[in-house]
């Protein structure tokens, strides 16, 4: 550890701090911009979001032949009912009203003959997904809620600073510590609220459709608050990406099995109808286990989707983004089969929250992937995602303003000495500890699990505890730190839940039975000093 500490400045001024600047972050930032100065703090570019690559769609009951009870039964049923009904509710019930805003504000959905196309995907029982430029959906959306919030004056961002920390004084959440990726400088950001919009940890996984952002820092800076995790053993794991050696996961949107894709094994055979009666728009936790149980028996890193009985017009103007990036790889979709294995996805677990974002810390709210309010049970419905952004997003922010003034600056000079007092440590090697615990998730706590591989995950990644529970300072370490700590709680609640329900599957408890199967899984940082510092698992 180094003998040096590192001085901490006051960065600038605002009422609300949103974490994050996918759909949930910006939704509740333009709501905020009405009753304060936002300050939005991102890592990296503000462009780099899971949310802009999003291709499938948003799911809605915006459709004649739909309704809202429609969507809120798929919804409970896909996460196997142990979805919070309420939360499903807010869900279904506002998204219609959400969406036509967006389209006011300029959102270009695709239509046919001057109508909305709307498309089906797994266990959705009605036609009901919108999409735009045929898979470019999220960019769509992301583009036009950017130019919205550039309009507000009271907007300000904060691109390429690393949120290392939340600040907490008397229980309550009063802002937030964030460090300069260009010059190492640590800013002090004091707020009334803070909105933790800072998306999944699939990046904690050796195969993920995640970009490189989704490092679950909003989740682990949270736990060391002392706020409470939930759900965190359900992982959905997305049936269909790309599997090339060479090249990262790529995802194949759901879409292409909702317009009549088909996958087959390595025998040539389409195979799902033999899992579940609704084959290829069986729940994605089905499907990716189908094909996982597939891979094994064949024993191939892949089996394949096949679209080429489609068209070739039809899959050009339908999927143009996959198209030409299948393309790059040397493989036409139009004439050949699509080499696919399940990835990491999606994280239903998160920041215990209401349906209004509240966390179990005061001051601190959260909204979209990196909260758990319920809504998707063990297992998300395909393009669920995108709406729970916009409707949560919203929420959090009309929340967050009536919440009382946080502490001034000069209530927070104590805090910010004893946090500069602090000596700056480093991860030994950041690159290398971050490969291994990829490839330990991947293997251990994946799409298949057992006790016992779940107990050597846990030992590995408690020799890992003394490299991170020093003071760091720079993006590669901290996002080290955070992955651990997120991969560690996925774990504790992995081995806790002996039963298989949606997206956790336990090989050693292969049944779901009992009682307890509705009991959430709660994960916190316990209230005792280190070394001895731990997670610890509680029910509620």
């Amino acid at each position: 550890m180094k003998n040096s500490t590192i001085p901490y400045r006051w960065g600038p001024e605002a009422d609300f701090l949103v974490i994050g600047s996918g759909i949930a972050g910006l939704r509740a930032a333009i709501e905020l911009a009405r009753h304060g100065k936002v300050l939005i703090v991102t890592k990296g570019s503000r462009l780099e979001s899971n949310s802009i690559y999003a291709q499938g769609g948003v799911a809605v009951a915006l459709n004649a032949e739909d309704d809202v009870n429609l969507h809120f039964s798929d919804t409970i049923r896909a996460g196997h009912q142990l979805g919070r009904e309420d939360a499903a509710r807010v869900l279904v019930e506002e998204g219609p009203t959400r969406i036509q805003e967006l389209i006011t504000w300029g959102t270009q959905f695709d239509k046919v003959g001057g109508k909305f196309v709307f498309t089906k995907e797994g266990a959705h029982s009605r036609n009901r997904v919108l999409r735009a430029r045929g898979d470019a959906t999220g960019n769509e959306m992301i583009r036009v809620l950017l130019e919205r919030a550039r309009q507000h004056e009271n907007i300000q961002w904060f691109d390429r600073h690393f949120t290392m920390d939340l600040l907490v004084m008397d229980g309550r959440c009063c802002g937030a510590v964030a460090v300069s990726e260009a010059t190492g400088d640590v800013k002090l950001l004091p707020a009334t609220a803070v909105i933790l919009t800072t998306g999944g940890a699939g990046q904690i996984y050796g195969r993920t459709t995640n970009t490189g952002n989704a490092t679950g820092d909003g989740m682990a800076m949270a736990y060391r608050a002392g706020v409470v995790l939930e759900d965190m053993e359900f992982v959905q794991f997305h049936p269909t990406a790309l599997y090339l050696p060479s090249s990262p996961p790529f995802l194949l949107s759901e879409a292409m099995r909702g317009e009549g894709g088909v996958l087959r094994n390595r025998k040539g055979e389409s195979f799902l109808s033999r899992y579940d009666p609704a084959a290829e728009l069986a729940s994605r936790d089905i499907v990716a286990r189908a094909i996982w149980s597939e891979m094994a028996a064949s024993r191939s890193r892949h089996v394949y989707l096949d679209v080429t009985h489609l068209g070739k017009d039809f899959i050009k103007k339908r999927f143009p983004t996959i198209y030409r990036t299948c393309l790059r790889f040397d493989i036409d979709i139009t004439e050949e089969w699509i080499p696919v294995a399940p990835s990491a996805h999606y994280f239903m677990g998160g920041l215990k929250a209401g349906i209004d974002g509240e966390t179990t810390l005061p001051g601190l709210l959260a909204a979209g992937e990196t909260a758990c309010n319920g809504v998707h049970g063990a297992n998300r419905l395909a393009s669920n995602s995108l709406l729970e952004g916009l409707v949560f997003g919203y929420r959090a922010a009309t929340s967050a303003a009536s919440l009382p003034a946080g502490p001034k600056r000069a209530h927070l000079k104590s805090l910010a000495a004893r946090l500069a007092a602090e000596p700056v440590g480093a991860v030994e090697d950041s690159e290398k500890l971050k490969n291994s615990l990829r490839r330990l998730m991947w293997t251990k706590v994946g799409l298949v699990r057992t006790g016992d591989s779940l107990i050597q995950a846990l030992a590995q990644l408690s020799r890992w505890d003394p490299q991170i529970q020093v003071s760091l300072h720079t993006r590669s370490d901290l996002e080290v730190r955070n992955m651990v700590q997120v991969a560690r709680c996925v774990t504790e609640a992995a081995l806790w839940r002996e039963s298989s329900l949606g997206a956790h599957y336990r090989e050693d408890f292969p049944t779901c039975q009992g009682p307890a199967w509705k009991t959430h899984s709660q994960v916190k940082l316990a209230e005792i000093p280190a070394p001895a510092r731990t997670t610890r698992r509680r029910t509620g």
